[in-house]
């Protein structure tokens, strides 16, 4: 089986690789477009260059890589997804052949954990409008990282049988620290992940945001809404 999960930034998607990728029978892919999307846009983001060297740049070729045999002999490939990565023209039929999921997250909880690491997000950053046009063509099961934290076992769980995949309580964990699977930028992105051996407990209220970090959660919410009125019930 092959899994594309889709989310965008800070939505608990690290983790959930990381609980898929503890897995004996996966291997994991962090993140396969990065450098394609920082080539294509010409955006400036953390840790720039290093991506661009060390990943594939060209999105036609990792279109191929996508569609071809899981690596190292597993019976499963978890691939984890931005959903803003997808420019325009980069290739998505190799999708058609995977298990797609949408990992979701409430939009004042990525904006204040988002301008942590790289200040004055856009709507394009935060990835809301893409995730909706990548869902409408690859469909598949909607889940909420708040419904994660709250019942990580149960949240597993519910996914797993919705995918025809059986649970393994070696997602419930990981090691403590970087993972080999991780992409480059990791040291920069995952410090709070690598800290973790499991998922958090439940979120506390939502954030209280103001200016334009309030304004750009006003934008992202009607996507948002779109998709948590389809999530799987947890």
């Amino acid at each position: 089986m092959k899994i594309a999960v889709w989310s965008g930034p800070r939505n608990l998607s690290t983790a959930l690789m990381y609980a898929f990728g503890n897995r004996s029978d996966f291997s994991a892919w962090d993140e396969p477009f990065y450098a394609a999307y920082l080539r294509e846009t010409g955006i400036d983001h953390p840790m720039r260059e290093d991506v661009l060297t060390a990943n594939e740049t060209d999105a036609a070729r990792i279109g191929q890589y996508c569609a071809g045999p899981v690596p190292d002999g597993k019976p499963h490939w978890y691939m984890k997804h931005m959903s803003f990565h997808m420019c325009e023209g980069f290739p998505l039929e190799w999708a058609q052949d995977c298990v797609n999921i949408h990992l979701i997250r409430h939009p004042a909880r990525v904006i204040t954990s988002y301008v942590a690491k790289r200040e004055e997000p856009t709507l394009t950053d935060i990835g809301y409008a893409k995730q909706v046009e990548v869902y409408e063509q690859l469909p598949g099961p909607i889940i909420d990282s708040a419904d994660i934290r709250e019942t990580p076992k149960r949240a597993l769980q519910t996914l797993c049988d919705h995918i025809g995949l059986a649970f393994d309580p070696a997602m419930m964990s990981w090691p403590l620290g970087p993972k080999p699977f991780d992409g480059v930028w990791a040291p920069h992105w995952y410090t709070a992940v690598h800290r973790s051996t499991g998922f958090a407990g439940p979120e506390g209220p939502l954030p209280v945001l103001d200016g334009t970090a309030a304004q750009l959660a006003e934008k992202a919410m009607p996507h948002y809404l779109l998709l948590k009125e389809k999530a799987l019930k947890i």
